[in-house]
């Protein structure tokens, strides 16, 4: 038996491969404005017929796209935001990133609409349950969800059970105060209502094992269906790294089963690199954890507006250029190449582009993001596109292959992560083969 099962493992772990990098974007409105018409073009103004295609000659290799619960309960200037991601719509978006031959990273809110630090709303359908209830309702919401998706072809390979969740996740209700669209404004302004906010508010050390509870209900589900995926933990606390520290090392004293510590990184928000770097040093020596930086962006154009969820900062280090957004590409990457545990890189809203789209009838959202890799008055894809691949160093985005002599089946295939095939791959994606790195498209 031992005999047998040595060779087994000799035959699976016939190669050893370092952790795999990922980069891409969340491009999770890409089909909105595909069916819209927005005109894309590459970086030398020739038209993109398919945009995921694109992206993939870019050198890119993984794509994120959000879940809400039900958008349809999401205000007007949230959807004009753009939110509108239910599942059916997540399907199918997830269905064509993997026929693509990419990564897909799902990024569940456990809200109808946007879910952010301060804003962690419990879904409409679900406010009326008590915490034990919800307990099993994200257990049951989540396990459902990956079941739909992978169905349908749609598995994920990497999964967020929360958006920015760095104090907890769904709060109550909020009472809304504005929600103002009049052309130029969109945004919604809310405060907590329910009496039971600051109860389940985590930042406070003794709300935590609410936390705790519903987080691990929600990884046992991916667990459970998705199996292979890698879960990731999502906070946006980079400038202060106690605070960093002090909830990894309570998910970690509390046994919460994750794989990677995610992070949001906007300068204009959280200050210049060196604030990043600290945050990495510290995570790289007190967690062992892969990290990965699951949104970041920079403005390639600054548009007057009075948009008050992007608003318009004086950030002296790059300019609001496309040089400044392509310099600022090529500094985060040197910065995060230092770091042999950051294993993925995400740029938010990469597929922004109103070019193209009739307002008065078929926009997608109520104003121009303008840091995107797109440029809203062109079509044109941005320099920075092209820079995002050297996050990878090798272009398979694999560091190394250490090869050991086989025991037997030589000529097998196997995934990247150790499993061997029934003959050669059907499927677009990277393969092991012969103890060397096989790009099949």
């Amino acid at each position: 038996m031992k005999k047998t099962l040595l060779l087994t493992i000799c035959c699976i772990l016939s190669f050893a491969v370092s952790a795999q990098k990922y980069v891409g974007g969340d491009i999770s409105l890409l089909t909105k404005y595909e069916t819209n018409g927005a005109k894309y073009y590459d970086l030398n103004g020739n038209s993109i017929t398919d945009v995921l295609a694109f992206l993939k000659n870019q050198g890119l290799n993984s794509m994120r796209v959000r879940l809400f619960v039900d958008p349809n309960n999401a205000t007007r200037a949230e959807k004009g935001q753009g939110v509108c991601q239910n599942l059916e719509f997540v399907k199918t978006l997830g269905k064509i990133i993997k026929d693509a031959g990419l990564s897909f990273m799902l990024d569940f809110h456990y809200s109808d609409t946007w879910a952010d630090p301060s804003k962690q709303w419990t879904p409409k359908n679900w406010e009326t349950l008590t915490d034990d209830q919800l307990y099993d309702k994200i257990y049951e919401y989540t396990k459902d969800c990956l079941q739909t998706l992978k169905d349908a072809g749609a598995t994920p390979d990497l999964i967020q059970t929360g958006n920015e969740i760095s104090y907890g996740m769904l709060y109550g209700k909020g009472i809304i105060i504005e929600d103002v669209y009049d052309g130029n404004n969109r945004y919604t302004t809310y405060k907590e209502s329910d009496p039971s906010y600051k109860k389940v508010y985590a930042g406070e050390t003794a709300n935590w094992a609410r936390f705790i509870r519903l987080l691990k209900q929600a990884g046992n589900a991916c667990r459970e269906i998705c199996p292979n995926a890698k879960i990731i933990l999502h906070t946006e606390r980079v400038p202060n790294t106690s605070y960093l520290n002090t909830y990894y090392s309570l998910l970690k004293n509390e046994g919460v089963d994750f794989d990677i510590i995610g992070l949001s990184y906007y300068p204009y928000h959280h200050g210049p690199l060196t604030n990043l770097n600290n945050a990495l040093n510290i995570l790289e020596t007190n967690f062992d954890k892969d990290i990965m930086i699951v949104e970041t962006g920079y403005y390639h154009a600054y548009y007057p507006t009075k948009n008050v969820k992007y608003p318009k900062t004086s950030f002296p280090t790059w300019p609001d250029t496309e040089a400044g957004q392509l310099q600022f590409t090529k500094d985060l990457i040197e910065q995060l190449n230092n770091h042999t545990k950051v294993k993925g890189l995400y740029w938010w809203f990469l597929e922004a582009n109103e070019y193209g789209l009739d307002w008065s009838t078929k926009r997608v959202t109520d104003d121009w993001y303008n840091a995107s890799l797109f440029d809203n008055s062109t079509g044109k894809a941005m320099s920075s596109i092209n820079e995002l691949k050297n996050f990878l160093g090798d272009p398979t985005g694999i560091e190394t292959i250490n090869r050991e002599p086989l025991t037997v089946n030589e000529h097998a295939w196997y995934t990247l992560d150790g499993r061997k095939l029934n003959g050669a791959p059907n499927q677009r994606g990277i393969y092991i083969h012969n103890g060397k790195k096989i790009v099949v498209r």
